[in-house]
């Protein structure tokens, strides 16, 4: 599972026209799931998305995670974070998970990240995307469960 994270002043999603997901300030999350995924992936992932201290304090420094500043996450799928382009000049998307267990995963992530109690938004799943988002930094972190708790 992948998570590619941007801290943001303010964020968007939406889909033909109608706006699906907002935050205002925290974590825009752009969410890969492969093959491989489990639902402990989920858990951990959550885990440490949530508790991530890349938000700043009063001095401006990364000290303080989402949780602790009470800010929104918007959660976004996207299966392109398992492009592989080493081959060729079109990427293959051999490695993402099947599109039913996808959604089944991205759901799951929706659904645990909401049991903390911050304000979550998100894209649709399977739709095109319109996300637009005020990078507060910017700041751009990328979670990759395989390397944080061990290859598949």
């Amino acid at each position: 599972m992948r998570f590619v994270i941007q801290r943001v002043s303010r964020a968007t999603v939406t889909v033909a026209g109608a706006v699906t997901g907002a935050i205002q300030k925290g974590l825009v999350v752009l969410i890969g799931i492969s093959s491989g995924d489990t639902e402990q992936d989920v858990a951990s992932m959550v885990e440490k998305l949530v508790n991530l201290r890349i938000c700043a304090d009063t001095e401006g420094k990364m000290n303080l995670s989402v949780l602790q500043t009470a800010g929104g996450l918007l959660l976004v799928s996207q299966f392109t974070l398992y492009g592989d382009c080493r081959k060729g000049r079109r990427p293959s998307f051999e490695k993402a998970a099947p599109p039913e267990r996808a959604k089944e995963l991205y759901d799951l992530v929706v659904a645990t990240a909401r049991k903390t109690g911050l304000h979550v938004g998100t894209g649709v799943f399977r739709e095109h995307m319109d996300v637009e988002l005020v990078n507060d930094g910017p700041i751009t972190i990328l979670l990759d469960s395989c390397e944080l708790f061990g290859s598949k």
